[in-house]
């Protein structure tokens, strides 16, 4: 009692308790034990008790010394008695249990050690609790930006190893070799004189282990793998435990007759051989350049363009620190007349009013390129059916005996192009032959996963048009479609090119490796 006597005009304790006098929450602000202060809440000594009744038989209570100012007590009382529901969420008991902490912490808020009252506010005890800190906050979104920067990088290696796995798989699928022509080893078929039928023999034979084809495959332009020399097979007689080696040799020497890459052990999509990997050469300036277009065409069966959609990038990559402050110009001026048309976007970070007005593209704020990273500096869209650089009919018909006799044309509508490696690639239905009646360009049977390539080295303003007709067993005239195309070229639709690549600050100009790209990301038949 002498204890609480010798504070004046202090708040001794605040407390939640029932109508029975049981304490959910008490917090004292002068020094006092459990027992001190349960005996307050059960008798009347030399204190002041000031409270106000909640919801749900509850009540506020203070414990006030006796010469406290009561105004000031009542004016602590009614804001406590508004942060209660505020950090509780409701006047129930099992609310108050559940933020018992967080009412404790309030009450510091209203009232210091010792007792006495804060100027505090709802809204700035709310603050309060809250606990934000902006070096925190940094701190989460640094964390952030990181863990999506990785989750985008793990998309981006994952894609990569689809395209790269694609590959393997088309690849292995075509079995082109490059020392004979863009076809050889492709399967048993023929040349555009009609003259040489086994200068593309090899592929597709039935024998070959392998998986089935998709036939909506289209990219058959990736580079093919290299012939294999022929492999020595020893004679030997027979030996236990050796039948693994033995029969990997046999199958090499298979190969190697037939035209075909080394087995790979059933990596390679499935298909049994594994093409290697073109080695990657180191960049020899400080800037890469590259102006990539793919286009997406989706054609009916009388030839006509259903969806035609083009993309193209310019990506920049600095290899350098000379690099990392180049500067690229563009021929703005021949795009605002002869690509009105396109749609041009420039990357988030690229100087847009630089771009509009004189046609360059650096970062704001005279920053510099990041090292060793491609970074799309501008993009650019169009949608048109004028776009589609080749059309196709293919029109297959029942001839009621077992047989369909089949006629399939193509022209090259962009005559401003030059296409590369052209393979219009089509389903028969069958692993039967075609009976070849006429054709241009060349053509490989697979007869293992029943396809047929149609193939041109070059297709220009000289070469724009081809046509095949030939008669295959079978009565679905459907099991022909879709067909699917794929080609390369180093001709862009979009009239743009780098006009110039300088420092940044010199304007001296800097050297750098351009290379453009036209290749379809979906251009089918069906």
């Amino acid at each position: 009692k002498n204890l609480f006597l010798a504070s004046t005009m202090v708040v001794l304790s605040a407390s939640i308790c029932t109508k029975a006098g049981k304490a959910l929450i008490s917090r004292q602000f002068v020094e006092m034990n459990r027992i001190q202060n349960s005996t307050l809440l059960l008798t009347l000594t030399a204190v002041r008790y000031v409270y106000q009744p909640l919801e749900n038989q509850m009540y506020l209570l203070l414990i006030t010394t006796k010469s406290s100012n009561i105004v000031e007590d009542l004016g602590t009382l009614r804001l406590l008695a508004k942060v209660v529901p505020d950090v509780a969420g409701s006047l129930q008991e099992s609310a108050i249990n559940d933020h018992a902490f967080d009412l404790i912490f309030a009450f510091d808020e209203v009232l210091t050690a010792g007792g006495y009252k804060e100027e505090a506010t709802l809204s700035s005890i709310r603050t309060n609790l809250q606990m934000e800190s902006h070096e925190e906050e940094m701190h989460l979104m640094i964390k952030k930006s990181k863990e999506d920067a990785a989750r985008d990088e793990m998309r981006r290696q994952a894609k990569v190893i689809q395209d790269r796995n694609m590959a393997n798989l088309v690849s292995s699928a075509q079995g082109l070799a490059p020392k004979t022509s863009a076809m050889a080893g492709f399967g048993g078929g023929g040349g555009g004189d009609g003259q040489r039928p086994g200068m593309f023999q090899g592929f597709g034979s039935d024998s070959q282990p392998g998986g089935e084809m998709e036939s909506n495959i289209y990219n058959f332009n990736k580079p093919a793998p290299p012939e294999p020399e022929e492999p020595r097979v020893k004679a030997k007689g027979m030996k236990l435990g050796g039948a693994g080696k033995k029969k990997d040799s046999l199958m090499a020497a298979l190969a190697a007759e037939d035209n075909l890459a080394p087995f790979g052990g059933g990596k390679a999509g499935g298909f049994g051989f594994e093409a290697p990997a073109a080695p990657v050469a180191a960049p020899s300036t400080p800037i890469t350049l590259v102006l990539e277009e793919k286009i997406a065409v989706a054609l009916n069966r009388e030839g006509a363009v259903d969806q035609c959609e083009v993309k193209g990038t310019l990506t920049f990559t600095a290899n350098t620190d000379v690099g990392s402050a180049g500067v690229v110009t563009v021929n703005k001026a021949i795009l605002n007349s002869k690509a009105s048309n396109f749609s041009f976007a420039t990357h988030p970070k690229v100087n847009k009013s630089n771009y509009e007005k004189t046609g360059t593209l650096s970062l704001k704020g005279d920053k510099g390129f990041p090292l060793n990273r491609g970074i799309g500096i501008l993009r650019w869209s169009y949608s048109g059916d004028d776009a589609a650089p080749i059309t196709i009919n293919c029109w297959p018909e029942d001839e009621g005996s077992g047989s369909i006799n089949v006629n399939i044309e193509f022209e090259l509508t962009r005559k401003d192009l030059i296409l590369n490696n052209v393979n219009i690639v089509m389903p028969l239905g069958t692993t039967d032959p075609p009976a070849m009646e006429n054709f241009d360009g060349q053509y490989k049977h697979d007869p293992r996963n029943g396809l047929l390539c149609w193939h041109f080295d070059v297709l220009d303003a000289s070469n724009s048009a081809g046509s095949m007709e030939f008669s295959i067993a079978g009565s679905d005239v459907d099991a022909f479609f879709p067909v699917q195309i794929s080609f390369s070229s180093e001709t862009l639709l979009c009239p743009i090119e780098v006009t110039g690549v300088t420092n940044s600050s010199s304007g001296a100009a800097v050297p750098n490796a351009l290379t453009m790209s036209f290749v379809p990301d979906a251009y089918s038949c069906a």
